[in-house]
């Protein structure tokens, strides 16, 4: 029986953080679905297919040919748990970095759990040393002319500073 995970979010950058909830959930499940979220009403700084591209890519040097060959990247409009049925995921993967985080995404497992109860969410907590990190966060401070270096792959580093420049 082949597991599949589904890993929604805006990725918009991936971040250190984002990577180390992947790494958990591969080894959770056989196949990890990162779900790009695609709002009309939103403007990303990165385009769907940049994100795509940056996600192929640091999973690549992070987690070996392999295991990066188990993630997949898609674009979802609907109801995240739409968007698991779709893909025939089994369960949500969704990150916790504090009790904020915590009583937001209980409300949400809540909600999902009642729409589609085959499908469970699963808590991965952040790991300390990326905590911390958000993607807001790294946008303003990349603004801001400030090093994200410490939150970022340096592949998203140099894109980040290749989109700020034009």
């Amino acid at each position: 029986m082949n597991r599949i995970a589904l890993y929604p979010g805006s990725f918009d950058p991936v971040t250190n953080g984002h990577l180390d909830l992947l790494r958990h959930a591969l080894g959770l499940a056989d196949t990890v679905v990162v779900a790009i979220g695609v709002h009309p009403g939103k403007k990303p700084l990165f385009s769907f297919e940049e994100r795509v591209e940056m996600i192929k890519e640091v999973a690549s040097g992070a987690f070996g040919t392999g295991n990066a060959e188990r993630i997949k990247v898609v674009a979802f409009n609907n109801l995240v748990i739409d968007s698991a049925r779709d893909h025939g995921a089994s369960f949500l993967i969704r990150g916790l970095r504090d009790g904020t985080d915590l009583d937001y995404e209980m409300q949400m497992a809540g909600m999902n759990g009642t729409m589609a109860p085959e499908v469970q969410t699963v808590f991965l907590p952040a790991s300390p040393d990326v905590r911390h990190i958000t993607a807001t966060l790294v946008r303003q401070i990349a603004f801001m002319n400030g090093d994200i270096s410490h939150f970022v792959p340096q592949s998203v580093a140099r894109r980040m500073a290749d989109k700020l420049a034009q």
